[in-house]
């Protein structure tokens, strides 16, 4: 038996489909969902199921979804007879999980939070393992899922601070929840403690798989092209940013004068690539658009980057990399992946989804925090002006972030009884 607040819940989603499916269509007009895929919101699978056992992976959104890749690859080597399935809830996740994955992976958009369409999806897959990472949790989902006699396992599993306070104030439900995994694993030990003591005594850390991805992918030729359109200039990248923070970057390439270093932006929405232009050039920047192919010419100051599954390649261009996220109180994204790539990592200090990793980097002395957003044009500059710093810098958050390089192992050690 439930908590009543994990009862309340159920029952409501016994009447939420016909209002999720009038929000669906909304979102599918505005541009938020693939209108030929809708059907698999509701369960309806798009595709045939493969034969042999199927592990089905479940994340939130593109950076949740890449942190599978090192886990789905060992799976694939492993057991001959395995296929893969990877629901999210994104188009740009979608997107960038059509171009990754490998051979015997395949994407479905995730399955609204209801029981019609939580039970046609699992009656349709018959999946042989559930794989839930970071802390995307849906009750109706875990509870069918587990009535169906699925092996579940939480890989990743990460509270922030402000979740942990509210998770105080529901112990008993959230608890509920948590303990129809079969197996919980966190990123880090504060917050296996914080899962145990609300209950889940099966909770434990075993580092993040993101460490273990490889660097993100590229584009040989086109990564020359872009190179040889910017020249020997100095290249600065403000990545994921978000709706605020682009007048934060505005005012630091102001500050960065005549002289400043060429600038790439690349918000975490791609669709709000003309809204991020029209502000620059507004400005009084010379502006080029990625998603219109406008080219670099000499002339242009700053490239908006408004495409899905390039970030390997901004990451490589650019020297120093202004992670967004972190300036708006969104929690931050992930710093491993420009530091795999060699590029210097400034943050805000809003990064509570990665709070563990940034502390093992402060530690490190591997990064630039900047406190207020006036400071990022100084600490832009301040890099550009010692290069041999930027250089250890970037040495030492590489060799900060590799000491967790046998979370996969772990993971798959775990899951090697459900298989």
């Amino acid at each position: 038996m439930f908590p009543p607040i994990v009862q309340g819940y159920l029952a409501l989603t016994h009447v939420l489909s016909p209002i999720y499916g009038r929000v669906m269509d909304r979102r599918a007009d505005q541009g938020k969902e693939d209108k030929q895929r809708l059907g698999e919101r509701f369960g309806y699978a798009g595709r045939s199921r493969p034969e042999g056992r199927l592990i089905w992976f479940h994340a939130a959104s593109v950076g949740e979804s890449l942190s599978l890749e090192p886990v789905i690859k060992e799976i694939l080597a492993e057991w001959d007879d395995v296929s893969v399935l990877v629901t999210s809830g994104t188009l740009t996740s979608a997107k960038v999980l059509a171009e990754t994955l490998p051979a015997k992976a395949f994407h479905q958009f995730a399955p609204i939070d209801t029981p019609s369409a939580m039970r046609r999806f699992l009656k349709h897959w018959k999946p042989d393992l559930a794989i839930w990472t970071e802390s995307e949790i849906w009750p109706r989902m875990i509870v069918e899922t587990h009535r169906a006699k699925v092996p579940m396992a939480l890989i990743n599993a990460r509270v922030s601070d402000k979740t942990a306070r509210q998770w105080q104030k529901f112990p008993r439900s959230i608890a509920s929840l948590l303990n129809l995994f079969d197996i919980v694993l966190t990123q880090e030990e504060p917050v296996a403690e914080t899962i145990r003591a609300i209950g889940v005594t099966k909770a434990r850390a075993i580092g993040s798989t993101k460490q273990d991805a490889a660097p993100l992918p590229v584009d040989a030729d086109v990564l020359n092209a872009i190179q040889h359109s910017i020249g020997d200039r100095d290249v600065w990248l403000a990545a994921s940013t978000h709706q605020t923070e682009e007048e934060h970057v505005v005012s630091a390439q102001q500050f960065l004068g005549q002289g400043a270093p060429f600038l790439i932006v690349a918000p975490r929405h791609p669709e709000r690539g003309d809204e991020v232009t029209e502000m620059f050039r507004a400005a009084g920047f010379a502006v080029a658009q990625r998603s219109k192919s406008e080219p670099i010419d000499d002339d242009v100051q700053v490239y908006v980057a408004d495409t899905v599954g390039e970030m390997g390649l901004w990451y490589r261009i650019a020297k120093y990399s202004f992670v967004g996220g972190s300036l708006a109180p969104v929690g931050g994204h992930n710093p491993f992946e420009p530091v795999a790539l060699g590029s210097a990592v400034i943050s805000g200090t809003k990064v509570f989804n990665f709070d563990a990793v940034y502390e093992r980097l402060d530690r490190a002395h591997g990064y630039v925090s900047i406190a207020d957003p006036s400071e990022l044009g100084y600490a832009v500059q301040a890099l550009i002006n010692n290069p041999d710093e930027r250089d250890q810098m970037v040495q030492r958050a590489l060799e900060s972030t590799r000491l967790d390089g046998t979370a996969t192992e772990r993971v798959i050690a775990a899951i090697k009884a459900y298989l």
